[in-house]
């Protein structure tokens, strides 16, 4: 007689308990001995899956512990062995945060009573413990808890996230956030912003916290150390934006760099008001006040108090002039006819430079031609400074056109400008920075860092130690 095999399939069995009335219990599940064999059907992966697809019980609102991370965070994201990957971290557990927040209002506003709160008068129903379903979104995908009730009138649908919701758009829940706080918290504004991106509405203790945590979060970007943060190239650059409710625009000081790991690091946000050399030098004395050393090179415009700044701060850095300001500044002088033809030739002479002096022949020869021609203020104006337009030459070769202009800072600062335009005038300068550093630092940890090949790293240790009159055109090209 051929025996009969009989497996026990891993179904979860209900457990319900009196000891608390409004959250759940974690249901247990009967696994047999084969359970964790295989990874089919009875396996502890498979366990594991039905498992998940039921309510979990909860001692505290996943809110609370999704804070405690990122207190946890803060408080050791300085002494990590990468602070870079701990602020990454620190984004997506905020957006977490936020949504997790937002989901749990609007279910006690659903039931009628916060949590471990009794009313006669509410509806029926009690908590059973939460659900984990990921959502998709711009910054990838992210977990949220959604809440479970029984023994109510009908099942809690969550608004916010509809079934069949593939990808949630974050950036108008982003934008929910920035503009409340830059609208001085107006509960008007964030009610309007939500419904644009259909969230709903929000409570405005949740748009409260959301905007006090954010303006606490610029403020401990402000006072974090910098010991750990070395940077290969510093770029410096500032918007003019109108700070308060009325008078000029003001300048903000922007620098973020790339690291000797080639990671993307904001640095500073900063009032500037005129962009002045007293304006700069503040800003970089903040960064030697909280550790920062020097940068081996500086990309910066062609600003007098910036350019004098940069000077006293870091004599031993090199400095850069955005080609892309000098070129926009020759072209200005020059007519229309002749425009393309210098821009041409321009571009042409640094892109085939293969060292420093190379590249200033070059450039020294197209102001000859300049002058040739007649036009004798775009010859001056190309001239003056010229050693500063060919410093990127010294530098390994795949990362020359990323470091010869400020383009990469400035791509952000766009960013910060199309969030802007339809703001109008801030309240103030706080309002204004926390915006700036918010959409700045979700640039930064969206785009690419820079990657460091070993004859790299040889060729930035050989800049590091040697002075720039000793570079020879054959170090330049080997890497």
């Amino acid at each position: 007689m051929t025996p009969i095999r009989v497996t026990l399939a891993c179904w979860p069995l209900r457990t319900r308990s009196d000891s608390d009335p409004l959250d759940g219990q974690r249901p247990r599940a009967a696994v047999n001995s084969r359970c964790c064999q295989g990874y089919g059907v009875g396996s502890l992966k498979s366990c594991k899956t039905m498992k998940e697809a039921y309510a979990v019980r909860r001692t505290v609102p996943p809110s609370a512990e999704i804070q405690d991370r990122i207190d946890g965070l803060l408080a050791g994201m300085t002494v990590g062995e990468n602070p870079q990957q701990a602020l990454s971290e620190l984004a997506r557990l905020g957006a977490r945060l936020i949504i997790q927040r937002a989901v749990e209002e609007e279910f006690d506003a659903w039931l009628g009573r916060a949590r471990y709160e009794r009313r006669p008068e509410a509806a029926p129903g009690m908590r059973n413990g939460f659900r984990r379903r990921r959502v998709q979104t711009g910054e990838g995908e992210l977990g949220v808890e959604i809440p479970q009730v029984r023994e109510a009138a009908e099942p809690f649908v969550l608004r916010r996230f509809p079934y069949g919701t593939r990808l949630l758009r974050t950036d108008p829940l982003k934008a929910m956030i920035v503009g409340a706080f830059v609208r001085g918290l107006s509960m008007r504004d964030v009610e309007s912003l939500c419904e644009q991106a259909g969230l709903g509405k929000v409570s405005k203790s949740t748009a409260s916290r959301v905007c006090s945590e954010l303006h606490e979060r610029f403020l401990a970007f402000g006072r974090r150390d910098l010991y750990e943060v070395k940077l290969v190239a510093l770029f410096l650059d500032a918007i003019y934006l109108p700070v308060r409710p009325q008078g000029p625009k003001e300048g903000v000081l922007c620098a973020w760099g790339f690291t000797e790991n080639g990671e993307r690091a904001l640095v500073s946000v900063c009032l500037g008001m005129r962009e002045s050399k007293d304006d700069w030098l503040e800003l970089g004395r903040d960064l030697a006040r909280r550790g920062m050393r020097s940068p081996m090179l500086i990309i910066a415009d062609g600003a007098p108090g910036l350019i004098a700044a940069a000077e006293e701060l870091w004599p031993r850095a090199d400095r850069q002039h955005c080609t892309v300001h000098r070129l926009r500044n020759l072209l200005a002088k020059l007519p229309k006819t002749e425009r393309e033809r210098v821009r041409l030739a321009y571009w042409h002479a640094l892109n085939q430079a293969t060292s420093i002096a190379d590249g200033t022949r070059r450039l020294r020869v197209l102001v000859d031609d300049l002058k040739s021609g007649g036009y004798q203020a775009a010859a001056a104006c190309l001239a003056d400074d010229l050693p500063a337009l060919v410093v990127h030459l010294r530098y390994p070769l795949r990362h020359r056109k990323r470091w010869r202009s400020t383009n990469l800072l400035e791509r952000s600062l766009g960013e910060v400008r199309r969030r802007t335009k339809v703001i109008g005038r801030f309240p103030g300068e706080t309002s204004c920075l926390s915006l700036v550093w918010a959409v700045l630092d979700l640039f930064t940890h969206a785009s690419n860092g820079a990657t460091f090949t070993d004859l790299d790293r040889q060729h930035l240790y050989r800049i590091r130690y040697q002075p720039a009159e000793n570079d020879t055109p054959q170090e330049v090209t080997a890497a």
